[in-house]
């Protein structure tokens, strides 16, 4: 992995860091994307036109076939939605199709979005913690029971634990016993380690006979470095909560397809695969640097995606001020624990998926005096 330099691109992940800071914090990554998405790109510019765009059907086959060929799963077309927003927006608009009475349920630690979406769409939320042990975290399923809503994101945000496939089967289980849903983000899942020895569990292949109280959501952002121009695609099995999402959707002025949106996913399902092995090798270089330098301070082995769970005081830092003190202390900017939940403040979440070079003077700073 070269170095890549993003100045004068406006990164979001960068700005966020601020002058002379290596930045570890935004999930997105310093490496460069597959060339066939710039390609057809600067090919859909070149016509110079940019009016309304409908939406091309093909997709939904894209997206069953890049399930059937990289997750082993097969996917109903049907089920496929395909958003031209991010997956945080998806998220938004899935809470109000759902329109759960009871609390949502998530865990905790978790990605701090779920919360702030919960308050947005003012619903109550109750974040049930995790078990861990030597392995790593638990999904203690019991906990979920009851629920109208759970949300989870798989693999899992902070940590990069990959669920089984048991785990998440037996959420949809409960999900349907009450008459509720699993919503599962799974924006990371194209992401799992090679060396990890098992396939990601989408959620609506291991609900099994309980699919329709299911909801897989993923999106190419995360795993071809394409955020900035946001589109998802929603696994939905049940037809009436498809209807209601695209019922909400033109609510807002807002329909499948996208003009860019559609480029960057379509060229990412068709062209994107063998790009993907090699990052993949890259990551698994990138994790392991990084356990080896940090080994004290890891709550919990990566399994998938490019995010390293850390007790900040193992590393000299106060709980209080741990990502202050990384700022001005030490040059280094990684997400604050207390972003994924009240209790978490004292922890950290450091991004890996950097050219080694930059990530080896990162950890420098990071374990300097």
């Amino acid at each position: 992995m070269e170095l890549f330099d993003r100045s004068g691109t406006g990164s979001s992940k960068w700005a966020r860091a601020g002058a002379g800071r290596i930045a570890l914090g935004l999930a997105d990554m310093d490496l460069p994307g597959p060339p066939e998405i710039g390609a057809a790109l600067a090919a859909r510019a070149g016509h110079s036109a940019f009016g309304y765009t409908v939406c091309d059907p093909r997709g939904r086959g894209l997206v069953a076939d890049w399930y059937r060929d990289r997750h082993d799963v097969a996917v109903d077309p049907d089920w496929v939605l395909l958003l031209p927003f991010s997956p945080r927006t998806a998220l938004r608009l899935l809470l109000e199709a759902a329109a759960p009475r009871r609390p949502v349920l998530f865990p905790s630690p978790e990605w701090g979005g779920f919360a702030q979406l919960c308050r947005a769409a003012g619903l109550p939320h109750r974040e049930v913690p995790l078990a861990r042990n030597s392995d790593g975290y638990r999904l203690p399923v019991p906990a979920f029971a009851g629920a109208d809503l759970v949300m989870l994101s798989s693999p899992h945000n902070p940590s990069g634990r990959v669920w089984t496939r048991a785990e998440i089967r037996a959420l949809a289980e409960s999900a349907a016993e009450s008459g509720g849903l699993l919503l599962s983000d799974e924006v990371h899942s194209d992401l799992v380690h090679p060396d990890h020895g098992l396939r990601h569990p989408v959620a609506v292949d291991a609900a099994g006979e309980f699919a329709r109280h299911a909801v897989t959501l993923n999106s190419v952002g995360k795993t071809f470095n394409t955020s900035g121009i946001p589109s998802c695609f929603a696994l939905v099995p049940d037809p009436r909560l498809r209807e209601r999402l695209l019922s909400l959707m033109a609510g807002y002025g807002l329909w499948e397809g996208g003009l860019l949106e559609q480029v960057v996913q379509h060229t990412a399902l068709r062209h994107g695969g063998p790009w993907l092995e090699t990052l993949l090798g890259n990551l698994v270089s990138a994790r392991d640097l990084v356990l080896g330098e940090l080994a004290e301070a890891v709550l919990s082995r990566p399994e998938a995606s490019y995010l390293v769970w850390l007790d900040a005081t193992a590393l000299g830092l106060s709980a209080d001020r741990a990502r202050e003190q990384l700022l001005t202390e030490r040059g280094v900017e990684l997400a604050d624990g207390a972003d994924f939940g009240p209790s978490w403040r004292g922890c950290l979440r450091l991004n890996y998926a950097l050219p080694l070079p930059l990530l080896r003077a990162a950890l420098t700073r990071l374990t300097g005096p």
